[in-house]
């Protein structure tokens, strides 16, 4: 029951409806100022819905005219939730000759669906009293088709039926209005690709700040807390003190890489590359890795300042994640890191021993490994993450094409 009823008690139907009558009031201004063209009784009133057009197509060239259309149509046409995707759009100015022409189809559509919502919402009511006062015996209605004397029972069914057609008339033409400014006003295909291109530029770079803040953040808080538990169970005041040094220039470059990450997010731009580590910053990572306990050897052959800066960068960070996966996971096991700078591939190879049951915690798909192939993915290249020949192996291979 309620049903069929829900259009007629929607606040939007109304709002709808409105928003069609306010469009004659171009018809008025023209029924006033154009001699015979207020008289809609007579042929020259269809002149009514013609001579407004080209004045409407000249209005639409106004860059601003889109916007205001826009801003009402969002306002009266669409329902707004509190919660869900909105089902509008976002008003624009025209930025283009395509805006204008849709604009103006938005105009002429708007136009003659207002001025047969204002006609039908001013006569019908008239035509329905009509009707009712004929049942009572006042008169008769001259009808197109069939008319029954006054006093006929008929009037009364017509008049009561008037008003419910004109309500259902009101939420079709509500409908189709909404529909028509969804596709009139709202973001052209390549106005819809572009946006959608630039949200995914920054989901990717979103993405990629995050694997920054685990990368950084997580491996200054790991060789933080196996430098300080191997600083309590050591008992050396010497060795206390190189432990806390460790910890303070760790966690000093994690926090420059937060602030630089942060400052990206509060801008939402992509961030100066200058201020993130390289592989020429690989020592750092080394002697973090060693004073955590681990045995660390670095073989580097190459020049490193010859490698591209965006692989040097991602390079850096697959470095640290390995090294940081070895000290969480393994212990002060020995770690062999090399690095190999050819003409066109850039080649890491991370490996250290699995003891117990080492290997089964290192080798889960934890976000850590899964960046690791990301970054490398991203870059052209592939990282393969898992047990070789007994030994625990991240190896990456990034084209320095890329």
């Amino acid at each position: 029951m309620i049903a069929p009823l829900r259009p007629v008690i929607r606040a939007v139907t109304y709002t709808r409806w409105l928003h069609l009558v306010t469009a004659a009031v171009v018809a008025t201004v023209f029924a006033f100022v154009t001699p015979g063209l207020g008289n809609v009784n007579s042929p020259a009133g269809a002149w009514l819905l013609v001579v407004p057009l080209p004045f409407l197509a000249v209005a639409a060239m106004v860059p601003g005219v889109r916007l205001s259309e826009g801003m009402q149509a969002q306002l009266l046409l669409f329902p707004a939730r509190k919660n869900g995707p909105q089902p509008h759009f976002t008003p624009a100015r025209s930025a283009s000759w395509t805006d204008r022409r849709r604009t103006a189809m938005w105009l002429i559509v708007r136009y003659e669906a207002g001025v047969a919502t204002a006609f039908l919402s001013v006569h019908a009511p008239t035509l329905a009293v009509k009707l009712i006062s004929s049942a009572a015996g006042d008169g008769a209605v001259r009808l197109p088709l069939w008319t029954p004397g006054p006093g006929h029972w008929s009037y009364a069914v017509l008049g009561l039926l008037v008003p419910v057609l004109l309500l259902a008339f009101a939420v079709l033409a509500g409908e189709l209005q909404a529909r028509a400014a969804r596709v009139l006003l709202g973001p052209s295909a390549a106005e819809r690709l572009a946006a959608l291109e630039e949200r995914t530029e920054r989901l990717l770079e979103h993405n990629r700040l995050a694997r920054e803040l685990h990368d950084s953040v997580g491996h200054a808080l790991t060789v933080a807390v196996v430098q300080a538990g191997a600083a309590r169970a050591a008992g050396s005041p010497a060795f206390t003190e190189q432990a806390l040094t460790a910890i303070e220039e760790t966690g000093r470059h994690a926090l420059e890489d937060l602030e630089r990450v942060l400052a990206v997010l509060r801008e939402d731009a992509p961030g100066p590359a200058a201020g993130r580590p390289a592989l020429t910053d690989v020592e750092r990572l080394l002697t973090a890795a060693r004073g955590s306990g681990a045995e660390v050897t670095a073989d580097v052959t190459g020049a490193l300042e010859a490698v591209p800066g965006p692989v040097s960068r991602e390079g850096y960070r697959i470095a640290q994640e390995a090294l940081t996966n070895v000290v969480r996971h393994a212990g002060p096991v020995p770690v062999s890191l090399r690095i190999a700078v050819r003409a066109d591939v850039l080649e890491l190879d991370i490996r250290n021993p699995l003891p117990g049951a080492a290997g089964s915690a290192v080798s889960g798909g934890g976000s850590g490994l899964r960046g690791i192939r990301e970054r490398a993915a991203l870059l052209g290249g592939h990282a393969e993450t898992g047990v070789h020949e007994g030994m625990w192996r991240v190896r990456a291979l990034l084209p320095l094409s890329a």
